[in-house]
């Protein structure tokens, strides 16, 4: 299909310059397994699982399936005092991978829903249980939790604040961020230093009260802002620092769920147990828009209380448990099952870290980053021009290499297919090398 110029020019696209784009744009028309097609027929590989997304590759013939006969049994059903057996299916099958006590979760159609949803459910957990002077929110410098108000009221990333910040919710403090070139530079896997910033934690209780803070929010390793991994023992204080004052942990795993990091949740492979945790992109391996709010037993045992007529929590979606969604993530699950993805991504890792640091001697690398199948390459700024280079890097990639990578500014970000092969990430690097050789 070839598009008209006013049909490109209608489309206002999400995080994207969008005057830039126009003039030269980048259209893909399909894709199947690791690789896009081009409007122009071009054949791109996807270095970055679409967004974080499609982990066991684009079109997956199981998920196409699935979703092709669930729209023909049933296309939607109200989720209001009704709901649909996908919906229940795979609810059950989600809270059977889940670690722990995690035997309740709430559907969404994205992530910033579903950081919208966990602040709510947190405040309305505290109100059940007597605590309703419990309203103060805490997130993270540099995290990202979605654009809905709530999300980019806790998340820490400038550029998603500074337009809306007349307006942003009340009541919420940051923790610092852990990204520190003079202790980490060039970590592999979590670096030693920066596990007391969590202390910050303690401080924030001690101005406020512990007892008015309702909940934290943290991605377990995060993601957009450029791959930062948590310091050893970090998320371990947190907890702790939770435990002592009565706060609700959440973990942001829009990203780190569904094996980005080797294992079904980063709660599992870091070992720290949250009271929440929000889920959504590899849910349906991107296939369908869903996402899903983890809860543990007593957080949603809470709220079942006064005349069982009565609806519990007044929060819901015209969408949420849609069920070609739910048989999208139905078959998602299986797959990850049936074919070990989450094994085939944690074998995938130490080969993927070197690789990837083997970028680290180019001149114009300061940093390199990884965590499971998270990877970050930050390029030094040109002088006054900040985000150019990455840009170019990104642009001559697309263009002349027919590889797919993302750029936040001047930080390149990679995230494989979780069954790749060894092969396709060192070719994936050696291209990025030799981009980076030419440009200055």
């Amino acid at each position: 299909m070839t598009l008209k110029a006013d049909q490109i020019e209608a489309y206002w696209l999400p995080f994207t310059a969008n005057r830039d784009f126009k003039k030269k744009p980048r259209v893909i028309s399909g894709a199947n397994g690791h690789y896009y097609t081009t409007s122009d027929g071009r054949r791109l590989y996807d270095a970055f699982s679409g967004l974080w997304t499609s982990g066991v590759g684009h079109c997956h013939p199981k998920i196409v399936a699935a979703v092709q006969n669930q729209v023909a049994e049933m296309d939607y059903c109200m989720g209001f005092q009704a709901t649909n057996d996908k919906a229940c299916q795979l609810a059950g099958e989600l809270c059977e991978i889940a670690p722990g006590d995690f035997d309740h979760c709430f559907f969404t159609n994205s992530g910033s829903e579903s950081v919208d949803t966990a602040l709510k459910i947190a405040l309305g957990y505290h109100r059940a249980i007597g605590d309703g002077h419990r309203t103060r929110l805490i997130g993270r410098e540099r995290g990202y939790h979605g654009v809905n108000f709530g999300g980019i009221s806790v998340g820490g990333m400038a550029p998603n604040r500074k337009v809306f910040s007349a307006n942003l919710i009340p009541g919420v403090d940051h923790l610092p961020h852990t990204h520190n070139l003079e202790h980490n530079a060039f970590s592999k896997g979590q670096p030693g230093w920066g596990a007391h910033l969590a202390d910050e934690l303690e401080r924030i209780a001690a101005l406020h009260d512990g007892g008015n803070i309702a909940a934290v929010i943290v991605e377990p390793v995060a993601g957009s802002t450029g791959i930062l991994p948590p310091p050893v023992g970090y998320l371990e204080r947190l907890r702790e620092i939770c435990d002592r004052h009565g706060i609700l942990l959440i973990f942001d795993e829009v990203i780190t769920a569904f094996g980005r990091v080797g294992a079904a949740f980063g709660a599992e492979r870091f070992g720290v147990m949250p009271d929440i945790i929000t889920t959504a992109k590899g849910l349906t391996n991107g296939v369908i828009p869903m996402g899903a709010v983890l809860v543990r037993d007593k957080i949603y045992n809470a709220y079942m209380h006064g005349p069982e007529h009565m609806i519990e929590l007044f929060h819901g979606y015209t969408y949420s448990g849609h069920p070609v969604a739910a048989a999208a993530g139905i078959a998602a699950l299986q797959i990850y099952k049936d074919e070990g993805t989450f094994e085939q991504a944690r074998a995938l890792e130490s080969h993927f870290a070197e690789v990837l640091h083997s970028l680290a001697d180019h001149p114009l690398v300061i940093d390199v980053r990884n965590f499971g199948l998270m990877g970050g390459v930050e390029l030094a700024s040109r002088a006054n021009a900040p985000g150019a280079r990455g840009m170019e890097t990104y642009k001559t990639c697309f263009w002349d290499e027919n590889l797919v990578i993302r750029n936040g500014m001047d930080i390149l970000q990679f995230a494989p297919f979780l069954n790749s092969t060894p092969d396709d990430i060192t070719k994936t690097f050696e291209t990025i090398r030799r981009v980076l050789d030419g440009i200055a």
